[in-house]
């Protein structure tokens, strides 16, 4: 991070969006999570409004994404203006925490909407639109503040359902209470409410949308776009296939978290399966809760097949992408996975490369239409046997093939310069 420097304030007395050309933009970013943290979607965002002319700026907190630690070098203050890949960035304290305790949980969503809104509002004092990332839904109390204080046109972009998040996380017992549980489902309503347009990322959120109060004029579809310059299709790296064993093999790669909503467990039953399969071998990079449980079950089948490889530094994630043959995307059958589009499909289209998804909804459709890999039912053991056998009865030819179509489908779909066309367009107050 560039160390930090003063800011100057941006001048309110220039002309308003409505008499600019929207390539002049005043536009202010609202996120809890930015660069380094893994965050693609602001970070990506705010460089790429720079290069199309617009003044930007970005209301974020201290990085402790997602250890739930400060990162070193960082020490917390009640605000902090840098210059951040010059974008100028106004970091507010928050409790750091991201661990499995709903106390810790909420107090840090909490802590941040506070000083977001006490310190940092001023932060972005004429702005002509300001874009927030919805999640979690508790940055609705800085929007407020700011939308009240200087009435920019605001595009609240849904990156995850509320409550839906809670129960797929494992944190739906403190919707126990029914007065909580309401309160939430008021305060996303007001949250809706004040916002000029409302940004899906998923085109089976629109009706739940609507129900929830959410006029359809106010809906745009805009995709999650992933960091092109990380998720790209290189050839294999030879050297790194020597190092992890898989020369020779035909390699199943699943690299994301490891929690509970992934439902990974059926992913090692069926690798005990094909553990006579010499030409096969499964590669798993990433953490979490399910972690020490999977590896527990690959020890006690004594699997030689499966490797653990531990968080894998995303600077590097292209390196490891491109020794997958076939990567998974894997999530557990529930409401929410039906509604979501995990950033693993994107990120995986974008490195061309085919894909099983052991997913429901447009996860699986995505996949299944555009013939980038095979689709099969979350939790199914046999289903995802039969995908994965099929794969290695593909062959290198057809499988590349496929990896072809999924490079096209990112670009068609899911490229960068479509979704910040659409925020552009929305933050300008067109349709998009």
């Amino acid at each position: 991070m560039t160390e930090a420097r003063e800011i100057e304030p941006l001048d309110s007395s220039q002309p308003s969006t409505r008499q600019m050309q929207r390539s002049q933009m005043r536009i202010g970013l609202l996120s809890q999570w930015y660069e380094p943290e893994p965050a693609p979607i602001p970070s990506v965002l705010a460089h790429e409004l720079e290069k199309r002319g617009h003044s930007v700026r970005v209301l974020t907190g201290f990085p402790n994404y997602p250890e739930g630690r400060i990162y070193r070098g960082y020490q917390v203050a009640w605000r902090h203006d840098a210059i951040v890949s010059g974008v100028p960035v106004r970091r507010v304290a928050l409790f750091p925490n991201h661990g499995s305790s709903a106390v810790g949980r909420l107090a840090n969503y909490g802590s941040f909407a506070a000083t977001a809104a006490m310190w940092g509002s001023g932060f972005l004092k004429g702005v002509d639109g300001l874009w927030v990332s919805n999640s979690p839904p508790t940055v609705g109390l800085p929007t407020w503040v700011i939308k009240a204080r200087y009435r920019p046109r605001v595009v609240l972009h849904i990156m995850d359902l509320w409550p839906e998040s809670l129960m797929a996380s494992g944190f739906g017992s403190i919707l126990k209470w029914r007065w909580l549980e309401k309160a939430l489902d008021k305060w996303l309503s007001l949250t809706y409410q004040h916002a000029d347009a409302v940004a899906f990322s998923s085109r089976t959120q629109i009706e739940l949308l609507t129900r929830r109060g959410v006029p359809r004029a106010n809906l745009s579809y805009i995709p999650i776009w992933v960091d092109e310059a990380l998720f790209r299709p290189m050839e294999p790296d030879l050297d790194l296939a020597a190092r992890l064993g898989v020369t020779g093999k035909t390699t199943l790669l699943y690299a994301g978290a490891m929690g509970e909503p992934q439902g990974l467990d059926p992913l090692i039953e069926v690798c005990a399966r094909l553990k006579d399969d010499r030409e096969f071998h499964c590669l798993i990079a990433g953490s979490g809760a399910a972690e020490p449980r999977l590896r527990a079950r690959a020890q006690e089948l004594r699997l030689t097949n499966v490797s653990f490889l531990g968080r894998w530094p995303i600077t590097d994630i292209s390196r490891l992408m491109s020794i997958g043959d076939i990567h998974l995307v894997s999530l557990r059958a529930d409401p929410l996975a039906e509604l979501a589009m995990p950033s693993k499909v994107p990120a995986t289209l974008a490195c061309g490369r085919p894909i099983i998804a052991a997913a429901q909804g447009e996860a699986a459709s995505a996949v299944s239409q555009s013939g980038a890999g095979w689709a099969c039912t979350p939790g199914d053991q046999a289903a995802l046997e039969a995908a994965i056998r099929a794969a290695l009865a593909a062959g290198i030819c057809r499988l590349r093939a496929m990896g072809h179509k999924a490079r096209k489908t990112y670009e068609a779909e899911f490229a960068v310069d479509i979704g910040v066309n659409r925020v552009e367009q929305l933050l300008a107050g067109e349709k998009a």
